[in-house]
């Protein structure tokens, strides 16, 4: 008789059951795959330019120009005593961070379509890839506020006065990174049908900037229902608490900041079960 012999497979593929049914121990082992999407997006960005990497400097100090003459000359807009470069560059950083992953996680479907039905990788790759790359610009301007700020903390008498809770510095990094990439994979999710939130989602981070404190201090804002509104943008927080712990002036509060660690966590679990379920069958609308 002849013997059966069974095939032993080394990678089973098989449907998901369940909305947050996510493999992270997957996601562990496509590593190496996002760390070619991260190398794939960080020279592919300015890759046939003339100035290259210098954009990321470029970008960072043309900004801080603009919101000194037209913030800071023109509508005489406070900065809480600090230099206006310093107070500029310590919201700049922060918030186009926040804003680039945004914007590059919230087409993750619709940008990859032609991949994505061509073979099979665990799809969270490509927004956590997204998160990640954008580090290195981040990395490169944070370098430049950090020498706008030595030069003001030892060769001028500028308030700058630090604290410990600049410390807390690469925890606000990740709770920008969380909630970017919260809001990135719900858009995503949302844009395979309707095309319309692609348009409505630049329109909104646009002025989703003027409602966080990156240009103003919240101190400048004394109407009591307007300072609440405000607090309740998770961003707020953030921004502020580095602001704190950098320059010493801002508004710190372990209340708030745990307000804007939680709305990440919630955002990043629904985010992940949308996500999770439209990657079914998204190829059926893209």
């Amino acid at each position: 008789m002849e013997k059966v012999i069974e095939e032993q497979w080394t990678t089973v593929i098989k449907p998901k059951n369940k909305l947050l049914d996510i493999d992270f121990k997957e996601l562990w082992r496509y590593r190496d795959l996002c760390s070619l999407f991260v190398k794939r997006n960080v020279i592919t960005q300015y890759k046939q330019t003339v100035l290259g990497p210098l954009w990321y400097l470029i970008q960072p100090l043309f900004t801080t120009v603009m919101y000194m003459v037209v913030f800071g000359g023109i509508a005489k807009i406070s900065t809480d005593g600090m230099p206006q470069p310093l107070f500029y560059l310590a919201g700049i950083c922060f918030w186009q961070y926040f804003s680039d992953c945004l914007g590059k996680t919230s087409n993750t479907f619709v940008d990859n379509a032609g991949i994505f039905g061509k073979v099979y990788f665990p799809r969270l790759i490509v927004p956590l890839s997204n998160v990640i790359s954008n580090l290195v610009r981040f990395s490169i301007q944070f370098g430049l506020f950090l020498l706008v700020w030595l030069y003001y903390l030892i060769f001028t008498d500028a308030p700058v006065h630090p604290n410990w809770y600049a410390l807390l510095t690469p925890v606000l990094v990740m709770m920008l990174a969380g909630l970017a990439l919260g809001f990135g994979i719900l858009f995503s999710s949302m844009t395979t049908k309707y095309r319309d939130l692609q348009l409505l989602l630049s329109f909104f981070v646009s002025l989703w900037m003027y409602a966080t404190p990156v240009i103003y201090p919240l101190s400048t804002i004394t109407n009591e229902k307007l300072r609440l509104l405000m607090s309740l943008n998770p961003l707020t927080s953030i921004i502020e608490a580095f602001k704190y712990g950098m320059l010493g002036v801002g508004q710190f509060s372990w209340p708030m900041l745990g307000y804007s660690f939680l709305f990440m966590a919630l955002l990043l679990g629904l985010g992940m079960i949308v996500f999770n379920k439209v990657q079914r069958s998204f190829m059926d609308t893209v």
